[in-house]
């Protein structure tokens, strides 16, 4: 799997006319990295500070990221070292590695170890982490601590995508020249040997005088597409991965006949899977299907490739990670679908889901729920209608309505207003001329409880004090709005104290909220004393009084 950044905003994959007529680059995802849990370990700052990220690690305990700056920052277990922080200690609060500090990323993938292989815009290769096989490419079997700077036999080379199996690792260059080195038992390096390959060796034979486009790791397979769109195979066949119409491992590459005749744009490597991507949008096939990966609608493994998802719209992306037996497919209009395996379950056919991105399926359904590519938080700007509309509460230059409380303004839009709230719906079909300025007085409210409830509309969310939410909570019952008078009740329980306590369940009576008015009474009842001590107890109406101190001996709260 390699995992490439471009520059292009768009989500489907590029062709790149230069210098390669078929040069394929992947292309950056607008994805929310918080769904991924070990992101939730980041303050909202941090967070925002990303632009790319990758999960990985056995576990999808393992984070890196970049920030805007082009600092890169790790965090997680750090198994075989693979954070590169030079030590062996793992960190929920992420550190900076120095050493890559202004380097433009462009690719980087991991294998099983986990090793990481990272290549920057200046064609520069960095790698670190488990190395018991030479998996880093620095002729030694010792463990990068750190990054470190792969060069043996790619002087003068700019690489442009990294890709790693298990313990093996696959680089392309701007020339489209495939180097490989790492475990070997199966073949994976292409040397036509089983011995290990300690630093980057050319990958020749069938792929000499070839422009190579692609590449992909299984767990000990490894995979890479022509810029003519011929795909070559090599390395662990045992369940037909390379696609060969057999089950015999490969030691050097393979061209895989079986796709002559079409132009394939994107390959993607699962386990022991392969799915490939036509420049028609057709999607093929092959290997192993234990879990339903390969989407056939049975767990038969497949030798060749064959044709799945075939009533359906045109493929524009595919998606799989040598690390998961899953697969996911995006169509021409945005459909994600799913298949393989899901959470432990083996799903046989390609499944729709409501996902707007295939990196989603990974997030949630993935086991573990690494990412299959680098991910990319860059968004020019962009924002969503829910944050614009967030963005443009009380804006006086866009307005067309204005709320005046306590002498202050509040600027807000009647098309908002009316789609959200069936209060002013009313309010402006029945006496407001939509085409001229109004500025309404409010006198039943004060200021934060009416600015809460308009920010409300803008936001779906509350942000007030106990006390003000009362106020609110009223406004919510007279305008019948029944969201905002339940986020007021779970406002009031999580700021109810000994002091203000009997005023909270004054307010739940009076404003016939029954399950706060239950939650507050109990409260009362456990704080008995303390509350009856209070100013605000006897203060109470002395109706209210007497039925509270009737149901409170209904339940025992005066025994001794």
């Amino acid at each position: 799997m390699g995992l490439v950044y471009s520059p292009e905003s768009s989500q489907e994959y590029l062709l790149v006319s230069k210098p390669h007529p078929l040069r394929l680059q992947r292309s950056v995802a607008m994805v929310d990295v918080s769904k991924w849990p070990l992101f939730k370990l980041l303050s909202t700052q941090e967070l925002a500070s990303i632009r790319q990220a990758c999960i990985f690690g056995a576990s999808a305990n393992e984070a890196i990221y970049i920030t805007h700056d082009d600092e890169v920052y790790v965090l997680g277990l750090n198994c075989s070292n693979c954070l590169g922080t030079g030590d062996s200690q793992s960190t929920i609060v992420p550190k900076k590695l120095d050493s890559l500090t202004g380097k433009k990323l462009v690719s980087l993938s991991y294998g099983s170890g986990p090793h990481v292989l990272l290549a920057t815009q200046e064609g520069e290769l960095y790698a670190w982490g488990h190395n018991g096989y030479s998996q880093l490419g620095n002729g030694t079997t010792n463990q990068g601590v750190s990054p470190i700077l792969v060069t043996t036999n790619l002087q003068n080379k700019r690489v442009t995508e990294v890709a790693c199996g298990s313990h093996h690792s696959l680089a392309l260059t701007h020339e489209g020249e495939v180097f490989a080195w790492g475990y070997n038992n199966c073949g994976q390096v292409g040397s036509g040997s089983t011995a290990n390959q300690p630093t980057p060796r050319k990958v020749s034979n069938c792929l000499q005088n070839k422009v190579m486009v692609s590449i992909a790791c299984g767990q000990t397979s490894s995979m890479a597409v022509a810029d003519n769109g011929e795909v070559y195979g090599w390395g662990y066949n045992g369940n037909g991965q390379l696609g060969l119409g057999n089950n015999g491992n490969q030691l050097t590459p393979c061209r895989l006949i079986a796709l002559q005749g079409l132009c394939v744009l994107q390959i993607a490597s699962g386990y022991a899977h392969s799915l490939a991507l036509t420049d028609e949008g057709l999607l093929y096939a092959w290997g192993a299907n234990t879990y339903g990966q390969l989407g056939t609608g049975n767990k038969s493994n497949q030798l060749s490739p064959v044709q799945v998802m075939t009533e359906k719209e045109r493929i524009v992306e595919i998606a799989a990670c040598h690390s998961t037996h899953t697969s996911a497919a995006k169509t021409q209009s945005g459909q994600v679908f799913m298949w393989g395996q899901c959470r432990g379950q083996p799903i046989v056919l390609p499944h729709l889901t409501h996902f707007s991105s295939t990196d989603d399926v990974f997030a949630c359904f993935a086991m573990p729920s690494v990412m299959w590519r680098l991910l990319s938080m860059e968004h020019d700007d962009f924002l969503t209608v829910a944050q614009s509309l967030k963005k443009e509460f009380d804006n006086p230059e866009t307005s067309d309505l204005k709320f005046s409380v306590d002498g202050k303004y509040i600027h807000v839009h009647k098309a908002v207003l009316k789609i959200r709230c069936e209060h002013f719906r009313s309010m402006f079909q029945s006496h407001w001329n939509e085409d001229m300025k109004e500025v309404i007085e409010i006198d039943q409210f004060s200021y934060p409880v009416y600015r809460s409830f308009l920010e409300f509309l803008y936001t779906d969310s509350v942000d007030l004090p106990p006390e003000d939410a009362i106020g609110l909570l009223d406004l919510a019952t007279s305008y019948c709005e029944n969201r905002l008078k339940k986020l007021c009740q779970h406002i009031i329980k999580r700021g109810i104290t000994v002091e203000n306590a009997f005023s909270l369940l004054s307010a739940a009576i009076r404003y016939d909220a029954e399950d706060l008015e239950e939650f507050c009474f109990k409260f009362c009842v456990n704080h008995l004393t303390e509350v009856t001590q209070t100013a605000a107890f006897w203060q109470i109406d002395g109706n209210m009084l007497k039925e509270f101190i009737c149901r409170a001996s209904h339940c025992g709260a005066f025994k001794n």
